[in-house]
């Protein structure tokens, strides 16, 4: 199973971007994902969180601007981010828990982080 991240790029600051956090590989069962961003030399922020139920969480930087979502048919979550500010400029991580089938194992899998830039 493989978490694939995409969607950062340059914005300018009041823009929006949508990052998605696709997962993918042979049977398996997607529980909580979490979407986390990092700058250079701080630690990593946990930013947006939606659980096998849909339910949400944001942290109080982003809530208000900021809406996580998943689409279990294509069991991908995306976090849309609108009025972007310079401070949202970070890389985003997604990460879930996921249970594969094979293994019955429930594990914390991390995608690679996708860079969003935002330009005052």
């Amino acid at each position: 199973v493989q978490l694939q991240a995409s969607g950062g790029g340059l914005v300018q600051a009041g823009g929006s971007l949508r990052l998605s956090c696709a997962a993918t590989g042979s049977s398996f069962i997607l529980h909580d994902v979490r979407w986390y961003r990092q700058t250079p030399g701080k630690q990593r922020e946990l930013v947006a969180t939606i659980t096998s139920d849909s339910s949400t969480n944001y942290a109080d930087s982003v809530k208000g601007r900021f809406t996580i979502s998943r689409d279990g048919a294509q069991n991908a979550v995306y976090l849309q981010m609108n009025s972007l500010k310079p401070e949202d400029t970070a890389v985003y991580y997604c990460s879930a828990e996921i249970m594969p089938i094979a293994t019955m194992t429930l594990s914390r899998y991390w995608g690679q982080g996708t860079l969003v830039t935002v330009s005052s």
